[in-house]
């Protein structure tokens, strides 16, 4: 038997409902209480920026990318990266991110923000955010928020509180 190959592609209209379920598969009802939900509520992710990756026709993960603003510099909150739990530690959530990455940076982005672990996205690019520089609309650990430049000093640009454009 033969391993199906993993295929990453743009998120399409028609993804919608099944990265929904996936969302909610991994993320339970807890995902809304989350502070990054504040801004993607408010604010529609860039589907250019956006991918799934597949296994044969089986959905196994998909990454979003929503514009914001920080203090008058514009960026992307990274976020939600949905992987199928059985597909994890297999890579494609790390391949997810460095499409959307390479999609952001091709479009002129400088910069790009999340929530999250730092010793998972480090591998990618992202560093911890110094302390009080930017600003989430509620409560984050303030080790959790990330960075990644796509262009060499672009977090200098960014200070204050991000918000949706």
């Amino acid at each position: 038997m033969s391993a199906l190959p993993l295929v990453l592609e743009p998120e399409t209209p028609d993804d919608a409902a099944a990265i929904q379920h996936l969302n909610e598969r991994v993320f339970g009802p807890g995902r809304f209480a989350r502070t990054a939900y504040r801004i993607r509520e408010r604010a529609d992710p860039d589907p250019s920026l956006s991918f799934v990756a597949r296994v044969g026709t089986l959905m196994v993960g998909a990454v979003a990318m929503t514009p914001v603003v920080i203090g008058a510099a514009k960026a992307l909150l990274l976020g939600p990266l949905i992987v199928e739990p059985v597909f994890r530690s297999q890579g494609i959530g790390e391949a997810l991110v460095a499409r959307s990455l390479d999609a952001a940076k091709a479009k002129g982005w400088k910069l790009v923000i999340l929530v999250g672990d730092e010793p998972y996205y480090a591998r990618v690019g992202f560093k911890r955010v110094p302390a009080g520089r930017i600003l989430l609309p509620g409560p984050v650990d303030p080790d959790r928020l990330l960075y990644c430049e796509l262009e060499a000093g672009a977090l200098q640009a960014a200070e204050g509180e991000a918000r949706p454009v």
